[in-house]
């Protein structure tokens, strides 16, 4: 292996490390570096599907992007996709073994550290460098034993790791410096330096606080990075980046409306729809009624679709959908959303839960029986009202059918896929990303009521925004310093 490693953890979940990672990709694949991202374990709903057919973290695909390369299942080869509080679905690259509760995952998951290495491999024979990113906190001692995410990985091949902390929740020279007295000393020695995060204000004030944790952890301190703004405008792969568009939701704004279920899917379809200029996008949490003057409702993707129906059901939900239908309004349904908009979801063989039929909302003709075969596909598909090109990818395991399949939303490779009401007003789809292509986009909107004259290329402005990204980092790290810490890995003959 000819690459260079460096990982980055962090002190906790959702303190940067995803976009840290896209965006040294970026500066160091612009430098002219062929690199490559890693992450030998994810746990996320929000997954996309690769280019050797299989699927992986969304995060992942994003700083695949970053570097200029395609997705590929190498990069996570452990995707872990919970689908109700004490268990998940297992993915093992890129393709699903089946399911675990969470305890027996952690006392068995040392079994696929070989996996892991062998698809870090992969992509080390191939790079200059490769950016691993951790997952969740490196502080996690309890979860240390057969840990393959953090510190048993990077042992395994003695990966140097900087440490990041997120100054904008509070403490972080406190959560830096503590993370050294709690972890095992063999860890401690890979930790090369540390990084502070989403710093806002005067940086001058927090000079004296880089020279505190440089101290006491005897590691260098890099930073801190000014928040990036448009850090909320790239794909986000936790729960924790769902959120309702900024715009000023004035009465020329088309408002569309997304309940947010526990086990929501996939939800960066949203992401085009958030960035569209003059349009609102609502994400309604649990304990709120739907909006009565919502132009668009969308169910979202789920990972566990009988169980989020019922939710639905029980925060009253579906008396909003059905009064919003009434009242002339639009619906669409995406993966799960289009299963829950029929007659019933039969889960037979107890994929998602306990084996049973739940009765689905009735607002279209048509029926869904869960399987285990999962079907994960990159689609090129032409819808059917506007005769758009769509690039999307289909991630579900049910089969639906019924007479409302007559009236399909798309043809993929001339094959009916979707449903629609005989009116137009309700759509249901397995067809993931559609609203990433700019022309559906504005002429779906369009047709129910977007007035906005103004377009906008979303492909391109997730690229030019890394592009910032990386100026960003350039800008206030010492890149060069921070490239000089990764070094070859030396993967351990007896992990293999």
């Amino acid at each position: 292996m000819s690459a260079h490693v460096l990982m980055v953890m962090g002190t906790g979940s959702d303190v940067g490390k995803s976009l840290i990672v896209a965006g040294l990709c970026r500066a160091y694949a612009l430098r002219g570096l062929k690199v490559m991202p890693f992450k030998p374990q994810n746990m996320s709903n929000n997954a996309a599907v690769t280019a050797d057919g299989g699927e992986i973290g969304r995060a992942q695909a994003l700083q695949a992007r970053a570097a200029f390369q395609h997705p590929i299942t190498a990069m996570n080869p452990v995707l872990l996709k919970p689908e109700h509080e004490s268990g998940a679905q297992i993915i093992v690259r890129g393709k699903r073994i089946g399911s675990m509760p969470a305890r027996q995952y952690f006392a068995e998951r040392a079994q696929y550290l070989p996996v892991v290495l062998e698809a870090f491999r992969e992509l080390a024979d191939k790079a200059d460098l490769v950016l691993v990113e951790g997952a969740g906190s490196a502080s996690e001692i309890n979860l240390r034993q057969n840990d393959i995410a953090n510190f048993g990985f990077a042992r395994a091949m003695n990966a140097p790791v900087i440490l990041l902390g997120d100054i904008q929740r509070g403490g972080v020279i406190a959560s830096l410096v503590g993370t050294f007295s709690v972890i095992e000393p063999k860890d401690e020695a890979l930790i090369v330096a540390t990084l502070v995060n989403r710093f806002q204000g005067d940086p001058s004030l927090f000079e004296q606080g880089l020279i505190e944790i440089a101290t006491r952890t005897n590691r260098p301190c890099f930073g801190p990075i000014p928040h990036f703004n448009e850090a909320h405008l790239l794909p986000a792969e936790d729960i924790l980046g769902l959120q309702s568009s900024e715009d000023d939701p004035s009465n020329d704004s088309l408002h569309i409306v997304v309940p947010r279920l526990p086990r929501i899917a996939n939800f960066d379809d949203f992401d085009p729809l958030k960035a569209q200029p003059n349009v609102r996008l609502n994400i309604v949490s649990p304990g709120q009624p739907l909006p009565l003057n919502a132009d668009l409702i969308i169910l979202p993707g789920s990972k566990s679709t009988r169980a989020d129906l019922e939710f639905l059901k029980c925060q009253g939900w579906d008396i909003d959908i059905k009064a919003h239908v009434r009242r002339g309004g639009n619906l669409l349904g995406i993966c799960a959303g289009y299963q829950m908009l029929g007659h019933s979801i039969a889960d037979l063989n107890g994929i998602e839960g306990a084996p049973g039929t739940s009765n689905g909302l009735g607002l279209l003709d048509v029926k869904t029986t869960l399987s285990t075969s999962k079907q994960l596909r990159l689609e090129n598909a032409e819808d059917v009202a506007f005769s758009c090109q769509l690039n999307g990818y289909h991630m579900h395991m049910g089969d639906t059918i019924g007479p409302d399949c007559d009236q399909p939303f798309s043809h993929v490779a001339g094959t009916p896929e979707g449903a629609k009401s005989a009116n137009g007003q309700i759509i249901g789809t397995y067809l993931h990303g559609l609203f990433s292509s700019d022309e559906f986009r504005e002429k779906f909107l369009k047709s129910i009521g977007h007035t906005s004259q103004q377009s906008m290329n979303y492909e391109k402005r997730i690229d030019q925004i890394l592009d910032r990204f990386a100026a960003h980092l350039e800008k206030n790290l010492d890149l060069d310093a921070i490239l000089k810490l990764a070094k070859p890995p030396q993967i351990s003959r007896q992990s293999l």
